[in-house]
């Protein structure tokens, strides 16, 4: 033990002369090891591998990565390292070392038996929860005191819509802008990191969300409130759009005439869907009408104020399947049976029928990936996010989906891997902690068995995962997948059986 306790103390006096890189981040390489030794915090080596550290430089070959406890703390040359007798080694030789993932748009956090180590078993040490529900501030809460093991969460508030909704409660619907007003003011008391706007909202009801949120410190994102135009809700300072909502509109041709009809549409209260399937249908055909031009223009207006698109193709994919089409994912297994129940009774409504039906969804869907690839191509930040918990949608490896779907949408896999890495750290404003494989930053990595930059379905390849420092190796992931498949068989799993199971939220 006594050798063990030396050789650590030599390994981070080391530390304390080859910390350049903790320098350049602002941390006193000499204070970081003291702290290290004081707090006896642990010390763990990524030896030998490929670092892709998604700062978009060239790979770093036979490197090493030196965690002390839940930060980096070295990346440099496995050949500088000294004698590494008493440090946990992580064998990179012939792996890819990429920063952890963030799903940007998830669901169903508060299934914590099941869908928090399904994140990290994949690659995801991060997730944009977005239904602040107060069973998912209580799971945000127990993973952020190192109770319940799982990704780090940024959690919005709850959806705030208008009086008219497609959602049930929990949702928070507001008639007037006082509601508004103190809607957000609740979500900054409940500790929110955003606030969530959906689709029903009333154009004065959004303006005073925007003001109130300007007011209290919190930014706002979620869908384009149909009421708003997409450019005044970019404008007000909305940070992202989900789900590609109305993006095809405003890139067509017909732009003018869509949102017109759209602007005399009202909300039904007794079929509230009717709305949202001629706002669907509207996209659909805009995207036969797609202009250069408009695209431009709107694209520009977007990239300008720094707002964020986030696609979620993968769940776009589902609905726009005919009903049934994925019903044999072997990844069903991992949800449990409410949640296998609600996807095969309400799975299929949005989706095609008829043969020419098919074949328009399938058009549409290929539309969308390609403006998608479009509105990247013309500056606008994306982010990759999958709306987990709809139907065939799953907490993890939806990820892997959706970044198939960002290189198919012609993002080359370096960049769509910065997307749901760098992107989204810096989209948090975590830019300066997280998103990146630097000395200073949070030891959230993945280790995989395959090149991510030949193929980004290597991500899929996983070997090792590092979330807050916590070595998960292959024995370890798949302990906790075991786990989960038998959690999903449990007649509870505990989740609320009040909160929604499905819905595109």
């Amino acid at each position: 033990m006594l050798r063990v306790e030396a050789n650590r103390r030599d390994f981070l006096r080391w530390l304390t002369t080859a910390g350049a890189g903790l320098a350049a981040a602002g941390i006193a390489p000499a204070v970081f090891a003291q702290e290290a030794a004081a707090a006896g915090t642990s010390l763990a080596v990524v030896l030998g591998a490929t670092v892709v550290d998604g700062n978009g430089g060239a790979p770093r070959h036979n490197a090493a990565v030196v965690l002390a406890g839940d930060r980096i703390a070295w990346v440099g040359p496995a050949g500088e390292l000294p004698p590494l007798a008493g440090v946990q080694v992580v064998d990179g030789r012939g792996r890819y070392l990429v920063p952890g993932l963030w799903d940007m748009h998830t669901h169903g956090l508060d299934h914590e038996t099941i869908f928090p180590p399904l994140y990290l078993l994949n690659g995801v040490t991060g997730i944009r929860e977005m239904w602040g529900t107060p069973e998912n501030r209580a799971v945000r809460d127990k993973i952020a005191r190192g109770d319940l093991l799982g990704p780090r969460v940024v959690l919005g508030s709850s959806i705030i819509d208008g009086p008219v909704s497609l959602l049930g409660p929990p949702v928070t619907k507001v008639a007037d802008a006082g509601q508004a007003r103190a809607a957000v003011r609740a979500a900054k008391a409940e500790g929110a990191d955003f606030v969530k706007v959906y689709s029903y909202l009333e154009k004065d009801a959004f303006a005073a969300i925007v003001d109130e949120c300007r007011r209290v410190g919190l930014p706002f994102a979620g869908h384009w409130p149909y009421r708003v135009p997409q450019t005044a809700a970019s404008d007000a300072g909305q940070r992202s759009l989900e789900h590609f909502f109305g993006v095809p509109v405003y890139t067509s041709a017909r732009r003018d005439e869509f949102l017109a009809t759209l602007a005399a549409t009202p909300f039904d209260p007794v079929a509230p869907r009717k709305f949202f399937v001629l706002a669907r249908e509207l996209d659909r055909r805009a995207t036969l009408a797609y202009s250069p031009w408009q695209a431009q223009e709107f694209f520009g207006r977007l990239a300008a104020n720094g707002t964020r698109l986030s696609p979620t193709m993968i769940v776009n994919r589902v609905v726009c399947s005919p009903a049934g089409t994925y019903a044999g994912d072997p990844r069903v297994k991992y949800m449990p049976p409410a949640i296998r129940d609600s996807w095969a009774r309400n799975g299929g409504v949005y989706s095609p029928v008829t043969p020419e039906e098919i074949a328009q969804q399938e058009a549409y869907f290929h539309a969308q990936v390609e403006l998608v690839g479009a509105a990247h191509r013309a500056g606008v930040g994306l982010l990759g996010g999958t709306d987990s918990l709809n139907p065939y949608v799953f907490p993890g490896s939806g990820l892997h989906d959706e970044l198939d779907f960002l290189v198919e949408a012609g993002l080359s896999p370096r960049r769509a891997l910065q997307v749901v890495t760098r992107d989204a750290a810096a989209f948090l404003g975590r830019a300066e902690t997280a998103g990146t494989i630097s000395p200073g930053k949070v030891a959230d990595l993945v280790l995989l068995d395959a090149d991510p930059l030949a193929d980004i379905r290597a991500v899929r390849r996983i070997d090792t995962v590092v979330a807050a420092g916590r070595v998960l190796d292959r024995a370890a992931l798949d302990r906790m997948e075991a786990d989960v498949e038998t959690a999903a068989n449990q007649p509870a799993n505990a989740r609320s059986v009040r909160l929604p199971v499905h819905g595109c939220c």
